[in-house]
């Protein structure tokens, strides 16, 4: 049981790191700094904490779905609307901020925008600062520049560094071989740990993830071929 607690090794590079660490600095000073400038300084603030969360995945995991242009602006602009619903029927209380991060998250789910940090940007907006609680709707204004000029930070530092950003489903996907009747050719996980160290980016995947996928999608290839065959001899 203790053996499922140890951290999956990260595989990539110190340049790596440095280079997520710089771009999340950079892209959350960037977008603090706008935010203040149209709205104050301590609205801006009082937004830090989500977009700091944000950051990470834009800048560290950008191949995640979590990390994608519509995950963010899509997520933050949910948990706006709900928290500041939920904060003007239910009042501003820890119960009621709660409320408004859960229905955040199912808002999110059915409109295939999930972004963790929005979970928290609900509880922020519901438990606001004087200043953000005076702007009352025009809250969502603050909350979407701020996500807005995160993500054209992210957007234009991770492309001008050679990692490709968004990674959407158009993508040609790589083909991997089946596996041989005798099992020689068959992925493992050490085998995609390999191929993650080649690629040198943040995947927010673990490689066990990957091997049950692969194995599973074999599994339903086979299935298929085998209809396909028995619908041929009919």
């Amino acid at each position: 049981m203790f053996a499922r607690w140890k951290p999956a090794a990260i595989n990539t590079r110190p340049l790596e790191w440095s280079r997520a660490a710089i771009g999340m600095a950079l892209g959350t000073l960037f977008s603090v700094w706008l935010c203040a400038q149209v709205f104050g300084m301590p609205v801006a603030l009082h937004l830090i904490g989500p977009l700091g969360a944000s950051a990470v995945l834009l800048f560290a995991v950008s191949s995640g779905a979590l990390a994608q242009p519509w995950s963010i602006l899509g997520g933050y602009l949910c948990a706006g609307v709900v928290a500041l619903l939920v904060a003007h029927v239910l009042g501003r209380t820890l119960g009621s901020a709660c409320l408004a991060a859960g229905m955040a998250l199912v808002l999110m789910c059915w409109l295939r925008c999930l972004h963790p940090p929005a979970g928290a940007l609900a509880l922020t907006l519901v438990l606001a600062d004087p200043a953000s609680v005076a702007l009352d709707w025009r809250e969502l204004g603050p909350v979407m520049l701020a996500a807005a000029s995160l993500l054209a930070s992210a957007l234009a530092y991770n492309n001008l560094t050679r990692i490709r950003y968004p990674k959407g489903p158009s993508e040609v996907p790589a083909v991997l071989p089946s596996a041989a009747p005798d099992g020689n050719l068959a992925i493992t996980a050490e085998d995609l740990k390999l191929a993650l160290a080649d690629m040198q980016e943040f995947f927010d995947v673990t490689p066990e993830d990957l091997e049950q996928l692969i194995h599973a999608s074999e599994a339903h290839a086979r299935r298929r071929s085998i209809a396909q065959v028995l619908a041929s001899r009919r």
